[in-house]
């Protein structure tokens, strides 16, 4: 997977097109609600509309299509990861959780509609989700047992043991000195779970066998850890343009970090590795595997880098 073809993968473009269609889809979803003008459904709007580039449901698109699925029959599930992502977003900005004033350079939910809304507009989107999962239209292009493990698979990623209890992890580690394994507990957590899922679900839905889908999750795993690290990096370089930053704009000096535990240099050589690791993974794949090898470059390569890329 080192190949000239794999670096000259357009991943800029590939996003954009991609990003574009999840968009037009979750666009469909929410157009379904009547009272758009109601204040919750603008917070919806919102939340879900907020520049992200879509990478968890993009993820989960590449993985399915590597198996020839069809990708329309695989968006329901993509909104349904990226609704979930949405959701913890809106929360996480909470006075009561990081206490973010902005997100992307944008104000945050709640300090334009309040904290009531954010908080009922988070609910609503993670409950949404499961809604299109479990909707009849969608459950009927595919196999039964496929919608079962995926609605299964997301409900881990996002409950106690994934993504909500990383976010609790991270809430006792403010202030706190913590040791490396902790650290990576709670990204495995609150970031990772719910990369894997999305890979894992894309994948399950296009038909892998149990050895593409065990090689898929070794690559989510590594990519869900590697996603924070690099995200832990871009916050710390305080000089990187807006729109190289990471995805969330937290204050990080409060939280526990791969930085703030073991230094830039070490991060960046452990981000390195963990693109390695899950570049490894996609061997057996050859070109159907090239776009979740660029994701991986792109979402590890300008934390590694960020010397070089710096502050231009």
């Amino acid at each position: 997977m080192e190949s000239n073809s794999a670096s000259a993968f357009d991943i800029e473009g590939y996003l954009r097109r991609q990003s574009s269609i999840i968009d037009q889809a979750l666009e469909m979803q929410l157009a379904r609600y009547p009272g758009e003008s109601q204040t919750l459904f603008q917070v919806l709007r919102y939340g879900v509309f907020s520049g992200g580039k879509r990478i968890r449901p993009i993820l989960t698109i590449a993985a399915a299509e590597i198996f020839g699925a069809d990708a329309k029959h695989i968006l329901p599930f993509a909104c349904a990861v990226e609704l979930i992502h949405a959701y913890s977003l809106i929360h996480d900005d909470l006075p009561a959780l990081d206490n973010d004033d902005l997100r992307r350079g944008k104000p945050t939910a709640h300090k334009v509609y309040g904290e009531g809304m954010a908080l009922l507009a988070g609910d609503a989107l993670l409950t949404e989700a499961f809604r299109i999962m479990s909707d009849t239209q969608t459950a009927r292009q595919l196999a039964p047992e496929f919608v079962l493990d995926a609605i299964r698979e997301l409900a881990q990623a996002a409950g106690a043991l994934g993504l909500v209890g990383g976010q609790a992890l991270d809430l006792e580690a403010e202030e706190r000195d913590v040791d490396l394994p902790i650290v990576e507990m709670i990204h495995v957590r609150k970031t990772g779970a719910l990369i894997l899922a999305s890979v894992r679900i894309g994948a399950r839905l296009g038909g892998a066998s149990d050895g593409n889908l065990a090689s898929l999750s070794r690559y989510g795993e590594y990519l869900g850890l590697a996603f924070q690290i690099a995200d832990d990096l871009l916050d710390a370089n305080a000089g990187v343009a807006v729109e190289e930053r990471a995805e969330s704009s937290r204050m990080e000096r409060k939280k526990a970090t791969y930085p703030s535990v073991v230094g830039l240099v070490i991060a960046r050589a452990r981000l390195a590795e963990l693109l390695q690791l899950s570049l490894r993974e996609l061997d057996g794949f050859e070109l159907r595997g090239q776009p979740l090898v660029a994701i991986a470059r792109h979402i590890a390569g300008r934390a590694i880098h960020l010397d070089d890329a710096g502050t231009h």
